[in-house]
């Protein structure tokens, strides 16, 4: 079990996957035969919690399950990933969040959720947990829970914030982009929190900068297969980290695994710049891929060991 004192603090969901693999995705309105269903422990928040303890990282989850046949061994499987559940908490009438994925034998997905407990994290929650968080080195955030949480979360973290505002926004507070030490964003979400379209590294530039422009103190878009930039408000130099070249059976979770490695790399390598820590995190990513599933897809801190 984890102790008390975590080093990296993620506030945000947990979802139940239920996984359809199929030969390609339907297109709208089509009926198609998949080939395999699998069940899984998902959501964003939790999936870069246990990301970042399988890597080693001491790691606390601030969450809401229901109180249904889900939620209590959704807590039991975050403590058998060294995960402290202490603000997990269980909640009366509502059902567990659930997403309902399909993945094509590309290895791309589509994905629907339904946000269930997970709407019920609140203000309180977080106050609650705000010995946990002002002591952590590293707090996460995603807005699959509400913008008001992530907010306050952000405003009692006492080290390094990252906002990965996923799913993405167009109305939203601006103080989501102000506050967060680091705010993450996927090419689509760019594009959405910008206005620009967003569909190359250009155009990831583009908005980038205009992030910058909104407050934001500093951006990192991930491009896939592509890697990802990082950029900061104080040099305003763009940074490139490359991906590795893998074969993807299964694209689900690839940015959790991302934001989770980075997290943990921020709290425990602190001799490490960001862009480095972010072209890390990308070996991660790219593992990631390689296998099924989400939370079993994540590797060990051994994904590390030919970058060094």
């Amino acid at each position: 079990m984890a102790s008390n004192c975590s080093d990296i603090v993620v506030v945000g969901s947990c979802m139940i996957d239920f996984v359809s693999y199929a030969p390609r995705l339907p297109l709208a309105g089509e009926t198609i035969h998949g080939k395999e269903f699998a069940t899984n422990f998902g959501g964003k928040g939790a999936n870069q919690c246990v990301a970042a303890a399988k890597l080693g990282g001491n790691t606390a989850l601030v969450a809401k399950v229901g109180n249904d046949v889900w939620g209590p061994k959704y807590i039991e499987n975050l403590a058998q990933s060294n995960v402290g559940t202490k603000h997990v908490k269980l909640t009366d009438n509502i059902s567990t969040g659930i997403a309902q994925i399909i993945v094509s034998d590309s290895g791309e997905n589509q994905i629907v959720i339904v946000a269930g407990a997970n709407t019920k994290l609140g203000i309180q929650d977080v106050d609650d947990a705000q010995e946990t968080i002002s002591g952590s080195a590293v707090l996460v955030l995603q807005l699959e829970t509400s913008q008001e949480v992530a907010i306050r979360a952000i405003q009692l973290c006492r080290g390094i914030s990252i906002l990965n505002a996923a799913p993405a926004v167009s109305e939203y507070d601006p103080q989501l982009l102000r506050l967060p030490t680091i705010f993450c964003v996927n090419e689509p979400e760019a594009s959405i929190f910008t206005g620009l379209s967003v569909n190359n590294k250009s155009e990831a530039e583009k908005a980038a900068l205009e992030l910058l422009k909104k407050g934001c103190n500093s951006v990192l878009i991930t491009l896939g297969a592509q890697g990802a930039l990082y950029i900061n408000n104080t040099d305003k130099q763009f940074h490139y980290a490359p991906s590795p070249t893998v074969r993807c059976v299964d694209s689900t979770g690839a940015g959790d695994a991302f934001i989770g490695a980075l997290a943990y790399l921020l709290a425990t390598r602190t001799d490490l710049a960001v862009p480095k820590a972010v072209e890390l995190a990308c070996i991660a990513a790219a593992d990631s891929v390689t296998r099924r599933g989400t939370q079993i897809s994540f590797s060990g801190p051994s994904v590390f060991c030919e970058s060094k």
